[in-house]
């Protein structure tokens, strides 16, 4: 029947363009159908066009009505009696326990809407292995099938074999999947099919999905270039290369979504029976879709087992690849196939990049763990992004917690012990000594890196400087862990005196605790009482301000104040009077923070350390607010003003741009204790505006919280909500109670 159809529109066309006297060449200039393909429909070697085709011939004929009508009615004849093959619709397996992906199919369905102008949607679906992306692709198949009535169609293009099928062979699968006759393959012959294959899907309204791509080469021959038809090309590497495509990378699925996925797999009574051994389960898997469905089919199928069971044996990182294996489905082996694509540069940095103790690393510190320059290493981690082993987000680089096991099982197996140990001495000497550099920038009598300084990292400003420290902070912390179980102490001290006035601008970090305290019992190891005072008093300050922990800090202040005794260092006592005063304020003892504060700035003025000085006077201010006495607080924090204007260029930029910021704020809630809403505001509105220029996040929130409930108090509802919405913008690096603050005071704001 398909064969008749096509001659006898073939036979019509014909028989329709000599009775007008055209040849084919006048009837092809007539309709702008070329003339190849007029000669092809008239001999039934090409299929039957589609109807803006026809209407086109039947525009060159000049065509009335009726034979217009005739010729339509021709071509939905020869078109429409050939079955779709038979299996063009079937799927395999496991689009029933998808899960999740709401966006992405989203995402999907709103492309699959957009073709104009005849041109075919092509999205690209990439992500790391193990990602679900055939699922993705297949489910988003089923899901759109209404809309492409020509069929949809899986490929595999096995990008991952040793000798993957090329385009030729792959465009004579589609063409005889979609019911292309043996006769019409024939004629056109190999030469002819790349032009059969843009026609036939030009032709039908067809969704194609070419499944493990193994690069641009061959994929880019498959892609129609006219018609109204979809294709979904998925590929572990991003397919980069490839023009005129829309992109959709995927990875690890919500921990919400995993821990349903693994529900469908094993069901809503042991799900439900221990829901924290599920989340459990789901972290250790990383939440990578085959990860879960390799420990969902295990506990299916070991219905003895509960789901703590395996949460505990994924516990151990060194066998969690181990564990991950339920019959022929392992998860290693999935990653097995990306690395043996890799070139030897490549293998080496994606081995090494286990070595990384933070979450995420950057080109210069993946450039000491190789010895390479910062460029060549960033070119050898692009080629890990593309490939789909690694994971990027701007300038930072990120190994999936299973691929870094699996990249570590490779380490051991592959790099001598001696070469690994030097890769990660390397990377965590940098981090240190960059830490130095950069926290000194905060720092009295230091600034800007000294000349001689022969860094890979930009730290040109303070600003810079702010960014590497906060960018790389787990990874310096990890290398200063390491420095202190080593015994390396003078390295640990000087890097927490490196850091001290930086910590200020980054106080809800939540490991400053833990530095001081560090860098105190190696002050103590080292045997220096003054080094021991300062870093004691460091340490008050974080059980302080960072924890809360007033009673702590007080002992810990006690010490500093016993040990800078025994250094005769007048400096450190002073801070040690100082900290002790602001956890008696904290604690409502006045009087006793208003003694220990007097005895602060006396030791400072013997001193001559203007620094300490101004930080006795501001907690002076701050001593006279919390005791409520606000007009003399007011009239203390203009004279500090004062005074910081006074000193000029002495006080170092950045204690004095904190400085400032701290003091509109406490002047601002001296008013607003006074309710004079407008003054409250305005001071509030310039500590905002402070914190904002410093890059200050934990002081701004604290400032737009207090600016907040001025504005709520004087009735400025819209500029209220303003304050506090801003507060919740600025993210983890915010003062917790004040984000907390601000959100319930928003939902107050939303009660009628």
């Amino acid at each position: 029947m398909a064969e008749v159809g096509r001659e006898d529109f073939g036979a019509l066309l014909r028989r329709l363009r000599l009775g007008a006297s055209l040849t084919i060449e006048a009837l092809a200039e007539a309709s702008g159908v070329s003339v190849r393909g007029i000669g092809d429909l008239e001999r039934g070697r090409r299929a039957v066009p589609q109807r803006r085709t026809v209407a086109a011939l039947a525009d060159g004929l000049g065509l009335g009505e009726a034979e217009r009508e005739r010729l339509l009615a021709a071509a939905r004849i020869g078109r429409n009696p050939r079955p779709a093959p038979a299996g063009l619709r079937a799927f395999p397996r496991g689009i029933g326990d998808f899960v999740g992906r709401e966006a992405e199919l989203a995402r999907l369905t709103a492309l699959a809407g957009r073709e104009a102008a005849g041109l075919p949607v092509v999205v690209a679906v990439s992500g790391p292995p193990g990602a679900g992306k055939t699922i993705l692709a297949l489910h988003a198949a089923n899901e759109l099938a209404d809309r492409f009535t020509d069929g949809q169609l899986l490929i595999d293009l096995r990008g991952m074999d040793d000798d993957p099928p090329g385009p030729a062979e792959l465009m004579l699968r589609v063409l005889k999947a979609l019911g292309v006759a043996d006769r019409d393959l024939g004629l056109a012959g190999p030469q002819g099919h790349p032009e059969l294959y843009r026609q036939v899907l030009a032709e039908r309204r067809c969704l194609l999905v070419l499944d493990n791509a193994r690069d641009e080469a061959q994929v880019r021959p498959l892609l129609p270039g006219a018609g109204a038809g979809m294709v979904v090309v998925t590929s572990r590497r991003m397919l980069t290369g490839l023009e005129s495509v829309h992109r959709l990378p995927i990875g690890e699925l919500s921990p919400a979504d995993a821990c349903a996925f693994l529900t469908v797999l094993i069901g809503h009574e042991r799900a439900e029976a221990d829901p924290g051994a599920l989340i459990e389960v789901a972290d250790r898997c990383g939440r990578l879709p085959l990860a879960l469905r390799v420990a969902g089919n295990w506990l299916a199928t070991r219905t003895g087992w509960s789901v703590r069971r395996l949460a505990d044996r994924l516990a151990l990182e060194e066998r969690r690849l181990d564990t991950l294996t339920a019959g022929d489905l392992r998860l290693s082996a999935a990653f097995d196939l990306s690395y043996r694509q890799l070139t030897s540069a490549a293998a080496r940095l994606f081995r090494l990049l286990s070595l990384v103790e933070g979450p995420d690393v950057s080109a210069a510190g993946a450039a000491q763990l190789t010895g390479q320059d910062v460029f060549d290493a960033e070119d050898v981690l692009e080629e890990l992004v593309e490939t789909g082993l690694l994971g990027t987000d701007q300038d930072r680089y990120r190994l999936h917690d299973l691929l870094r096991l699996y990249a570590h099982g490779r380490l051991r197996a592959e790099e001598h012990g001696e070469r690994a140990e030097a890769a990660r001495s390397a990377l965590r000497r940098w981090l240190l000594e960059t830490t130095v550099v950069a926290g000194r920038w905060y720092e009295p009598g230091h600034g800007a890196p000294p000349a001689a300084w022969q860094g890979v990292v930009d730290l040109s400003s303070a600003e810079h400087a702010r960014r590497w420290l906060q960018a790389e902070g787990d990874n310096w912390l990890a290398a200063l862990r390491a420095a202190a179980d080593a015994g390396d102490h003078t390295t640990v001290v000087e890097v927490a005196e490196a850091l001290h006035w930086f910590s200020d601008q980054w106080i809800f970090w939540g490991h400053w605790p833990e530095v001081f305290r560090t860098a105190a019992h190696s002050a103590q190891a080292l045997g220096d009482p003054l080094l021991e005072a300062t870093q004691l008093n460091y340490h008050a300050w974080a059980l302080l301000v960072c924890e809360g922990r007033r009673h702590d800090s007080l002992a810990r202040s006690a010490q500093a104040l016993a040990a800078a005794q025994r250094a005769a260092d007048l400096p450190q006592q002073g801070w040690a009077n100082k900290y002790t005063a602001w956890a008696f304020r904290l604690l409502g003892d006045y009087a006793g923070a208003a003694r220990h504060n007097r005895e602060a700035a006396g030791l400072f003025e013997a001193a001559g350390d203007l620094h300490g000085a101004l930080q006795s006077k501001v907690e002076n201010g701050l001593i006279l607010v919390d005791g409520g006495r606000h007009e003399e607080a007011i009239t203390e924090i203009l004279d500090t003003l004062a005074f910081l204007d006074q000193a000029g260029d002495r006080i170092e930029p950045h204690i004095a741009d904190f400085t400032r910021a701290n003091l509109q704020m406490t002047i601002g809630g001296a008013h607003a204790h006074l309710e004079s809403w407008s003054e409250a505001a305005e001071h509030l509105g310039t500590a905002v505006e402070l914190c904002r220029a410093s890059g200050n996040i934990a002081l701004g929130s604290r400032a737009l919280v207090r600016l907040g409930n001025s504005l709520l108090a004087a009735g400025h509802h819209d500029e209220a909500r303003d304050a506090f919405t801003r507060c919740l913008a600025l993210g983890a690096a915010a003062d917790p109670s004040r984000l907390a603050e601000a959100e319930e005071r928003l939902a107050l704001l939303d009660t009628p």
